[in-house]
């Protein structure tokens, strides 16, 4: 009974009930896989929950083209209007994944050669193939032949390398490096650390191994010295880790669970409401 004044319904405002039905489906199926992927990118943010400089995703949204059946202001005769139209969406996609650059809390490590950048901006590491590619990640550590490396072996842009029988270093607020040579009073300028700027962050391409590269959206990078026209300051023996929370990370994907069984409730009602449409005689 219920079913059929469903279907007289959809009679009445005009709407085919077998049209309407598949609409519901196509509309279901839009709104699961959208959710698909906004499950996937809290498993990415939670399973990046540890990495050093690692910054969250967030899925963006938005509805898909409307059916416009009565159009609002249209005449329902010579003196009145439709105050009201008809129009019925057919479902939701992904518009975008935004990366989040706010701050990671800072991980003291008392490590020399780990390197924070506290407010805006980025590391520069020198590619295998000579480009520059920009990183938070600020795990660096000196290779065979005294050169600032990170991680994956990829030199600090420009290249800081240490003299030979350095004993300490000592890296300021303002990325100027200077290493204590033995015998020897006075410390050596090794170079300055700059920081790259972008106007979009957010239009950076993730490459992998915590490491981005510019983008037509991105915009070119500004290298700055830290501190100054609003590059963020280098803190000596400390990292930044990832700004994942978990809890906020666990409340998103109980939603986006909710949000993909009740997409797949509607699903299971249209096919049941169309069985019934078929069996009609």
């Amino acid at each position: 009974m219920k079913m059929k004044r469903i279907i007289l319904v959809s009679l009445c405002i005009g709407i085919n009930p077998t049209f309407a039905v598949m609409r519901a489906l196509n509309t279901a199926a839009t709104g699961m896989a959208a959710q698909e992927v906004n499950v996937n990118t809290i498993s990415n943010n939670i399973a990046n929950v540890n990495t050093t400089g690692y910054k969250k995703e967030r899925t963006e949204f938005e509805s898909l083209h409307y059916h416009t059946i009565k159009e609002a202001g249209s005449k329902t005769s010579n003196n009145s209007l439709h105050n009201v139209g008809v129009q019925i969406g057919s479902g939701a996609r992904v518009s975008g994944i935004t990366r989040e650059f706010s701050p990671g809390a800072p991980q003291i490590t008392n490590n020399p050669f780990d390197l924070m950048i506290n407010g805006d901006g980025f590391f520069g590491v020198i590619m295998p193939d000579q480009t520059v590619a920009f990183t938070r990640d600020g795990s660096f550590n000196v290779n065979s032949q005294g050169v600032l490396v990170n991680k994956q072996g990829y030199p600090l842009a420009p290249s800081i390398q240490f003299p030979p029988n350095t004993l300490s270093v000592s890296i300021t607020e303002d990325g100027t490096v200077e290493a204590f040579i033995k015998n020897q009073i006075e410390p050596t300028n090794a170079g300055q650390i700059p920081v790259f700027n972008f106007v979009n962050s957010a239009g950076l391409k993730a490459l992998g191994g915590n490491n981005y590269r510019e983008s037509k959206s991105s915009g070119g990078a500004l290298q700055n010295i830290a501190g100054q026209s609003n590059a963020g300051t280098i803190r000596q023996g400390a990292l930044e880790s990832s700004n994942v929370s978990i809890m906020n990370e666990m409340t998103n994907l109980i939603k986006a669970q909710r949000a993909y069984e009740m997409n797949s409730k509607v699903m299971k009602v249209a096919d049941d409401i169309l069985q019934t449409i078929n069996t009609i005689r």
